[in-house]
C-alpha cells in the first residue's frame, strides 16, 4: 500500500509527472520489472463489491498470462524482464499484512450476510478468498508452476522474448516483490561495467515505488501503473482486461527536477553545498513521516491536510543551520522545529476548549481535552508556527502580562494533559512516564532507521517490528542524538509460519490441516491472536481502509512453540511448499531442445520444442554492502527519447493554487507552475520549416514542420502530394510558398492558440505566455525500410499525414537525441530472406499473407518471389445492403414520452442521474445521496450505452429497451416520477418528500430501487464514447454467421508470384508504429488483417471492422475488429465469443480498401460517415492548407494522387466522377464530348502521360453541388440522358421512414430506415450513386 494519498498529491503538485501511455510513443526501455502481486489481485478478484462474482483458477492463470503479455508488448524491454512475486515478508511488514487480511475477511463476511438478508441467491461455488495470495498456500504453489510454464513457453515461441533475460523470483524467495527488484538493481549498479544510462521501467500499484525508484538515483527511471480515477463510486465496475485499461507512465526524471525546484530556495543559503542527490534522500525520509507500511503515521499529520508542505517548509528553514543533511543529530533538530506544529494544532483545540470552559466551568476542561484527543480533530494544519517565533502580546503591562503568563501556563498544562489522554486512551497505559515517552521515541526513530536501511540496503533485520498501533507526538520524540541503533539480521519466517501469523480464522482452509485448530480451538495456546470480532480506529483518517485494525500483535516465540508439535504431521507436498528457494534466470538457448510438460494440460499444451536454459541465483548473490558508494549520475547533454526533462527551454517556476486538472477534477492544493520565459519566434519560424524538431515540451515528440503562421501569413512547404522529405542539408533548401490567411483561417489560428495555451495551463501547469507563432507539423510515426537502387534498402523516418499545430515556445531544436542501435538491414537479401513472413500492399492479392521463397534469380532485378495464401472472404454485401433490418431503432425522447404518458423531461432525467438524499428538502440529514437514475447517458464524459442510447449533434435518442425499462420503473416506483415532475428545477430529491407517510420507510425504498437497478442486465453493460461508430450486436452476430459459413464452404488457395519489394510489408520491431498503407480509409464492415507479430492477436488473422473510435491524432484512432477465430486474450465486443480486439491503424491492412482501389472487383462497400471526435484538448482537427478531412474517414486528409500514377481505370473513374459530373449540370452535350475525349485518351495516350487537361470546376460550385446526395444523383441522371430520379416513401409502424429510388434505366434502390424523410432520401440517393458507380466500373472493365 505504501503511502496513502501520496500518489495523487504529488501528481497534482507536479502536473507533468505522469502521461498516458500511447503505444506509438513509448520510450525504449532496457529493463522491465513487474511487482506481480498487483497483477495477481487484479486478475483474481477484480470487484470485491460483487458477492456474486466467481472465477475459476484456470481463468485466473490465463488472465495473468495475458496481462503479462500485454505489459511486455507495451514496454518491449531490450535486456531484462524481471517478475517478482511477494515472498515471506519481514516481520515489520507482517503487522500490516495481518491487519489487512483480517479486515478483508470481515468485510467479505459482512457483504455476504447483507446480500443474504436482502434475499439474494448466491452461487453455490466457493468464492475466491484473496487471502490465498500469501506465500505458502496451495494456490501460490500452483501459480508458481504456471508462471514457470509461461516463461518456458514464451521464450521458446516468441522472438521478442528470446532477446531478453527473464528473471522469476517467486513466492518461495523471501522478500517483498518490489524490494527484491531493488536488490537486483542495486547489484547491477554496483558492477564495474554498469551503464549509468540504463533505462528502467517498474510496474506496480504501490505509491512507495516512487520512493524506491528515487533511492536508485538512476536518471532514466519510469513507473508504469493503471490509471487512477478518484471520486468515482466504490461499486463502479472495474476494468479487468488490460486492453481496455489506460496505463500511465510516471517519469522519475521529471520527479527529480521537480524536487530540485521544490527546494531551490536552499541554493541561496548553502551555495556550493547544495547536493540534489542528498536532498532527494532527505525528501524520501520526509515522505516516511506521513505514512508507510511499517510504522503508524504521526498524530494529526495527514497528507490531505497539507502535511507535506509543512515538512518541506520546515526542512528549508532548518537545513542552513546544519552541518550536512539529515543524520540522527540533525533529525532531532528537524523534529524539534517540526514539533511546533503539535502546539499549533492544539492551540486550535484549546481555543474551543476555552469557549467551552466559559459555558460549563473549568472542571470540565481536562475532560474535554481528553475527548478532543480521542476524536483527533481533523482541522487543517496551520503553517504559522514555522514563521512566527513570538506570540502576540498585549499593549498593557503589569496585570495584563501576569494574565498572559498564567494563560501560557494553563496552555502548557492542558497540552500535556491532551497528550497524556491520547496515550492513555490509544495505547492503554495507566501512567505516561518519562521512561514511557523515551521508549516511544526510541521505537519510532528505530523504525525510521529500519525503513531507511530497508529502502537503501535491503533487510537489516527480519524480526524487528514496531510494537504499537499508534505513533507518539512529534514533541515527544527527543533526546535522539546519543541513541545507538543496531539490528540483528536474523532469518525470515518459513512460509507456514507467516501464514499462521497473518491469516484470520476465516481463512484457515488455506493452512495445512495440522495447523488449523490453532486458530479455532479454545485450548490453543495462541487462540488470543485470532479474534472473531475486533475494532477499527480511523485515527484522524477519512476512509475505512485507512483505519487502524486493533488486533493483538503475534508473539513470535509463542507462535513457533505452538507450531512445533505439529510440524512432523506435514505431508510431503506440504513440506515441499514450506521452504525458501532461489530466484531463477531463464534465457533462450537454441542449441537445447526438450519437451516441457504442462502443469495444466487440459488448458495449456505441452511445449514440444522447448529451448530454454534455467540458472538458479544464490539468495545472497545480490547483496551490496551498505558502505558501497555508487558513481555519480552522468548529466550529459544526450537526450533519451521518451524520457521527459524540464531542460532545453528557459522558464521560471513558482507554486500557486491554479486548479490544474490531473485526475478528472481540479486540484485543491498548490501546483508547481512553470512559465516559459524566452523564445525567439522569428528565429524559430525561419529555421524550422522542412526540418525535424521536437515538439510538445516537456514530453518531447519528434515532428517534421511543414508550415509556420503568425495569424496573418503562412510560410509553408510546397511539395507534391505524398512527399514527406526532411530538408536538413544547406545545399537543398525546402521549396516554400507564402500565403495570406483568410478571415476564417485567422479565426481558426486564434482557436488553435487558445486551445494550446489552455491545455498547457489547465493540464500541465505550464504558462506559455503570448503565442506569436504557430508551427504546423507531422509527428513521427516510426521507421520503414525503403528499397533504393541496386538492391539497397534504407531505414527512413515516416511521418503522420495529419498536420497538428504547436506553439513556438514549446518546440526544441538542435538537441542530440539517442536512438538504440537496432538491427539494420542494408540489402533486399537481408530484408527478405527465405521463409520470411510478408504481406502484400498492392493489387492483386492486397493484404494477403505470404512466405518469401528462394529469390536469388530475381532479386537482382529488384523483385522478390513470394507464395501468398489467399483465403476466401465471407460474403457481407447482402448484410451491408440490408443492415437497416438488424439495427437497433432509436427514437427521440418525446416519442418515448408520448408512449409512456410522461413528459420528455422525465425521459431525459431518468435516463441519466437522479440523486435522492436523506431527510427532506427543508430538513436534510447529512450529505449521503443515492443515484437512482438509469445512467444510460453521460453528457460531460460524452459517453452513451450501446443498444440503449445514442447521441446526435442535436439530441439524445433512445431505443425500445429504454422504453421497456422506463415503463417497468414507472410501474414499480411511480412516486419518484411524480416528485421529480413536480420539482423539475431541483438537483437533489429527498426520501421524506417522496415517501411522506409515517408507515413509509424512504431508506428501504431507495435500497429497493438500487437493488432492482443493480440486478438489471443494463447495469453490467459497458458504456462507450459517443464518438465511437459501432455496428449493433444483431449485425455483429450475422457477421459471425457469415464467417462460419465461409469456413465450411471454402478453402485457402496458394499463389506464387514475383513482387516488387515496395509492395511488400514485413512485420518488424523497427517498423512498429508505421501504417502499412497510409492511403487506406476505414469504414464499418471493412475486412482487415492483423500484421503485427508477437501480439495478442495472431499474425495474419483476418476480421471485420465493427467499430471506429475517432481521435484527435490519427495514430490514436482505434478500430474494433471482430476476428474470424477465437484467440487467447480476445475481447467479447458485442460478440458471442472472445474474438474481438481494438487495434490502431498501424496494426492492420484494410483488405476492403484494396478491393475498392482494384476496380476489377465489384463489391458493395459499407456506407458510413464517421462522427468527428470531440476536441479533448484544443482545436486541431482541421488540416493545413487545402488538406480537408475526408467525409469517409475520422482522420486521414484526402490527397489526390498525381494522374501520372493512376491506372487507365482510375483515370477514367476520376475524370468521370470529378469532372464529368460537374459539367453534366451545365449540359448533356458537353458531357458526351468529355467522354469522347476520355475514351480517345484510353486508346491513344501512352502509359505514364496525362490526358488532355480539363479545368476543374470552382471549389464553391463543387462543394455546393456535392453537399447533397439528392442533387448529385439528379445531375448524374441528367448527364446520362435519364429523367430525374423518382423518390417515394414507406413508413413503418414504429414511425421510421424508408425511401425508394426509381431511375429511368430500370434501377430501383431502397435506403435504410431513418427518422425523417430528408435523411431517408439522402441515404437512398447515396445508395443509388454507389450502384451507378459499380455499373460504370464494370462497364469500363468490360470495354478493356
Amino acid at each position: 500500500m505504501g503511502v496513502p494519498k501520496f500518489y495523487r498529491w504529488i501528481s497534482e503538485r507536479y502536473p507533468c509527472l505522469s502521461e498516458v501511455v500511447k503505444e506509438h510513443q513509448i520510450p525504449e526501455f532496457d529493463n522491465l520489472y513487474l511487482d506481480m502481486n498487483g497483477i495477481i489481485h487484479q486478475c483474481s478478484h477484480p470487484n470485491d463489491e460483487d458477492v456474486h462474482f466467481r472465477i475459476s483458477e484456470e481463468k485466473i492463470f490465463a488472465d495473468i498470462f495475458h496481462y503479462l503479455e500485454v505489459l511486455f508488448r507495451i514496454i518491449k524491454p531490450r535486456k531484462v524482464f524481471f517478475m517478482a512475486v511477494d515472498g515471506v515478508a519481514p516481520r515489520a511488514k507482517m503487522n500490516q499484512q495481518r491487519g489487512r487480511r483480517f479486515r478483508s475477511a470481515k468485510e467479505a463476511e459482512e457483504k455476504i450476510k447483507k446480500a443474504l438478508d436482502k434475499g439474494e441467491v448466491l452461487p453455490t461455488e466457493a468464492r475466491f478468498d484473496s487471502n490465498c495470495i500469501t506465500p505458502g498456500t496451495d494456490f501460490m504453489a500452483r501459480l508458481q508452476e504456471q508462471l514457470k510454464y509461461f516463461v518456458y513457453n514464451k521464450l521458446s515461441t516468441d522472438k521478442m522474448w528470446q532477446k531478453v533475460k527473464v528473471y522469476l523470483s517467486g513466492h518461495e524467495t523471501p522478500g517483498e516483490g518490489e524490494h527484491k527488484i531493488m536488490e537486483f538493481i542495486r547489484a547491477e549498479k554496483a558492477k564495474p561495467g554498469h551503464n549509468p544510462n540504463t533505462r528502467h521501467c517498474l510496474y506496480g500499484l504501490d505509491a512507495d515505488l516512487i520512493m524506491l525508484g528515487l533511492t536508485s538515483h538512476e536518471p532514466n527511471f519510469s513507473l508504469l501503473r493503471e490509471e487512477v480515477r478518484f471520486g468515482g463510486k466504490k461499486s463502479q465496475k472495474r476494468i479487468t482486461a488490460p486492453e481496455e485499461t489506460t496505463f500511465h507512465l510516471l517519469h522519475l526524471s521529471l520527479m527529480r527536477e521537480y524536487i530540485d525546484y521544490e527546494f531551490s530556495e536552499l541554493r541561496n543559503h548553502i551555495g556550493a553545498d547544495y547536493d540534489l542527490e542528498r536532498i532527494i534522500d532527505d525528501w524520501i525520509l520526509m515522505g516516511f513521516l506521513v505514512g508507510n507500511d511499517f510504522i503508524p503515521h504521526l498524530p494529526n499529520l495527514h497528507i490531505n491536510h497539507d502535511a507535506l508542505p509543512l515538512l518541506y517548509k520546515t526542512y528549508i528553514s532548518v537545513l542552513p543551520e546544519w552541518n550536512g543533511h539529515l543524520n540522527l543529530r540533525n533529525f532531532e533538530k528537524y523534529l524539534e522545529k517540526l514539533s511546533e506544529f503539535d502546539r499549533e494544532h492544539f492551540s486550535e483545540v484549546f481555543v474551543d476548549l476555552k469557549w467551552f470552559e466559559s459555558k460549563v466551568g473549568n472542571k470540565y476542561l481536562n475532560e474535554a481535552a481528553g475527548l478532543a484527543a480521542e476524536k483527533e480533530a481533523d482541522s487543517a494544519l496551520c503553517l504559522a508556527a514555522l514563521s512566527s517565533s513570538e506570540r502576540m502580546t498585549g499593549e498593557g503591562k503589569g496585570t495584563v502580562a501576569d494574565e498572559e503568563e498564567e494563560e501560557d501556563d494553563i496552555f502548557e498544562t492542558e497540552f500535556r494533559q491532551y497528550k497524556r489522554t491520547y496515550y492513555m486512551t490509544k495505547m492503554g497505559v495507566d501512567v505516561v512516564s518519562d521512561e514511557f515517552l523515551a521508549t516511544q521515541a526510541r521505537c519510532y526513530v528505530e523504525g525510521i532507521q529500519w525503513i531507511l536501511h530497508y529502502y537503501y540496503h535491503g533487510v537489516q533485520s527480519w524480526s524487528w517490528y514496531y510494537p504499537y498501533h499508534y505513533a507518539p507526538f512529534l514533541s515527544d520524540i527527543k533526546n535522539l542524538s546519543e541513541l545507538k541503533l543496531t539490528f540483528d539480521l536474523g532469518t525470515p519466517f518459513m512460509p507456514f509460519q507467516q501464514l499462521l501469523a497473518v491469516l484470520p480464522a476465516a481463512s484457515m482452509e488455506l493452512l495445512p490441516e495440522c495447523y488449523r485448530h490453532l486458530m479455532t480451538s479454545e485450548r490453543s495456546p495462541i487462540i488470543e491472536y485470532y479474534p472473531l470480532d475486533f475494532k477499527t480506529d480511523l485515527n484522524g483518517k477519512q476512509q475505512e481502509w485507512e483505519a487502524v485494525v486493533l488486533i493483538p500483535f503475534i508473539d513470535e516465540r509463542c507462535l513457533l512453540a505452538a507450531m512445533e508439535p505439529y510440524n512432523s504431521k506435514l505431508t510431503q507436498g506440504e513440506k515441499a511448499r514450506n521452504r525458501h528457494t532461489e530466484c531463477a534466470i531463464y534465457t533462450y538457448d537454441k542449441e537445447s531442445e526438450f519437451t516441457y510438460s504442462s502443469p495444466l494440460p487440459q488448458m495449456f499444451p505441452d511445449i514440444i520444442h522447448c529451448r530454454v536454459r534455467k540458472t538458479d541465483i544464490p539468495m545472497d548473490a545480490w547483496h551490496v554492502p551498505p558502505d558501497h558508494v555508487s558513481g555519480r549520475i552522468d548529466r550529459s547533454a544526450l537526450y533519451f527519447c521518451g524520457f521527459p526533462t524540464l531542460q532545453h527551454i528557459k522558464h521560471k517556476f513558482y507554486k500557486k493554487k491554479s486548479g490544474v486538472v490531473v485526475f478528472q477534477q481540479s486540484s485543491r492544493g498548490e501546483n508547481m507552475m512553470l512559465e516559459i520565459t524566452g523564445s525567439d519566434a522569428e528565429t524559430v519560424a525561419a529555421q524550422t520549416v522542412g526540418k525535424s524538431i521536437f515538439v510538445n515540451w516537456p514530453h518531447l515528440e519528434e515532428a517534421r514542420i511543414v508550415a509556420v503562421s503568425d495569424g496573418e501569413t503562412k510560410f509553408s512547404l510546397e511539395e507534391p502530394p505524398g512527399v514527406q522529405r526532411v530538408y536538413d542539408r544547406p545545399s537543398t533548401p525546402p521549396p516554400t510558398k507564402v500565403t495570406c490567411l483568410s478571415d476564417k483561417e485567422q479565426k481558426d489560428w486564434l482557436k488553435d492558440v487558445q486551445g494550446i495555451t489552455e491545455h498547457y495551463l489547465k493540464r500541465k501547469g505550464i504558462f506559455v505566455n503570448e503565442c506569436e507563432v504557430l508551427l504546423y507539423g507531422q509527428l513521427l510515426t516510426g521507421r520503414k525500410y525503403v528499397p533504393k537502387a541496386n538492391g539497397v534498402v534504407e531505414l527512413e523516418k515516416q511521418w503522420a499525414k495529419q498536420v497538428l499545430p504547436f506553439a513556438h515556445q514549446t518546440v526544441v531544436k538542435d538537441i542530440k537525441a539517442f536512438y538504440s542501435s537496432l538491427t539494420c538491414f542494408t540489402s533486399l537479401d537481408e530484408l527478405f530472406p527465405q521463409t520470411t513472413t510478408v504481406f502484400m500492399v498492392g493489387n492483386p492479392y492486397y493484404g494477403a499473407m505470404g512466405e518469401v521463397q528462394d529469390s536469388s534469380d530475381v532479386i537482382k532485378e529488384g523483385r522478390v518471389r513470394v507464395v501468398f495464401n489467399v483465403p476466401h472472404e465471407p460474403q457481407l454485401e447482402p448484410l451491408i445492403q440490408n443492415q437497416h433490418k438488424y439495427c437497433v431503432k432509436y427514437s427521440p425522447g418525446y416519442v418515448l414520452a408520448s408512449r409512456l404518458g410522461i413528459t420528455s423531461y422525465l425521459v431525459s432525467r431518468f435516463s441519466g442521474s437522479i440523486f435522492i438524499g436523506r431527510g427532506s428538502k427543508k430538513n436534510p440529514c447529512g450529505e449521503q445521496r443515492a443515484n437512482v437514475g438509469l445512467n444510460l447517458k453521460f453528457n460531460k464524459k460524452n459517453e452513451e450505452v450501446p443498444g440503449y442510447t445514442k447521441r446526435t449533434e442535436k439530441e439524445w435518442l433512445y431505443s425500445a429497451a429504454v422504453e421497456e425499462l422506463l415503463a417497468e420503473y414507472l410501474d414499480r416506483f411511480s412516486e419518484v416520477f411524480n416528485t421529480v415532475s413536480r420539482n423539475s428545477h431541483d438537483d437533489v430529491f429527498y426520501e421524506d418528500d417522496i415517501w411522506p407517510g409515517e408507515d413509509q420507510n424512504g431508506a428501504e425504498k431507495v435500497a429497493e430501487i438500487t437493488s432492482w437497478l443493480k440486478g438489471h442486465p443494463v447495469s453490467s453493460i459497458s458504456r462507450a464514447s459517443c464518438d465511437l461508430q459501432v455496428l449493433d450486436s444483431a449485425i455483429v452476430e450475422r457477421i459471425e454467421e457469415a464467417v462460419e459459413k465461409t469456413k465450411v464452404k471454402k478453402s485457402t488457395r496458394k499463389v506464387r508470384v514475383t513482387v516488387k519489394p515496395h509492395l511488400l510489408f514485413r512485420p518488424l520491431e523497427q517498423q512498429q508504429g508505421v501504417v502499412p498503407d497510409p492511403d487506406a480509409e476505414y469504414r464499418l464492415f471493412d475486412r482487415v488483417v492483423n500484421i503485427r507479430e508477437s501480439f495478442t492477436v495472431p499474425l495474419g488473422l483476418r476480421g471485420t471492422v465493427i467499430g471506429i473510435k475517432g481521435a484527435e491524432r490519427e495514430a490514436e484512432v482505434l478500430y474494433e475488429v471482430l476476428f474470424d477465430e477465437e484467440f487467447a486474450g480476445g475481447l467479447t465486443i458485442r460478440c458471442t465469443a472472445p474474438r474481438g480486439y481494438r487495434l490502431p491503424p498501424c496494426a492492420l491492412i484494410n483488405l476492403s480498401h484494396g478491393a475498392r482501389v482494384d476496380h476489377t472487383s465489384h463489391k458493395l462497400t459499407a456506407i458510413v460517415k464517421p462522427q468527428p471526435a470531440a476536441a479533448a484538448n484544443f482545436n486541431s482537427n482541421r488540416q493545413l492548407g487545402g488538406l480537408n478531412h475526408s467525409p469517409r474517414s475520422p482522420f486521414i486528409p484526402t490527397q489526390v494522387r498525381p494522374i501520372q500514377t493512376l491506372t487507365h481505370e482510375e483515370r477514367l473513374y476520376h475524370f468521370f466522377h470529378d469532372y464529368v459530373l460537374c459539367y453534366a449540370m451545365l449540359c448533356y452535350v458537353l458531357f458526351c464530348s468529355v467522354v469522347s475525349v476520355i475514351l480517345a485518351a484510353k486508346i491513344n495516350v501512352p502509359h505514364g502521360e496525362s490526358a488532355s487537361p480539363i479545368a476543374p470546376p470552382s471549389a464553391n460550385f463543387s462543394n455546393a453541388m456535392m453537399g447533397s446526395k439528392v442533387s448529385e444523383l439528379a445531375c448524374v441522371c441528367v448527364g446520362l440522358g435519364m429523367t430525374p430520379p423518382d423518390f417515394s416513401f414507406i413508413r413503418s409502424r414504429q414511425g421510421l421512414v424508408v425511401c425508394q429510388v426509381k431511375l429511368s434505366n430500370g434501377l430501383m434502390v431502397h435506403g435504410p430506415q431513418c427518422q425523417s424523410e430528408n435523411d431517408a432520401k439522402e441515404k437512398a440517393a447515396f445508395f443509388a450513386l454507389q450502384r451507378l458507380q459499380s455499373m460504370f466500373t464494370f462497364y469500363v472493365s468490360f470495354c478493356k
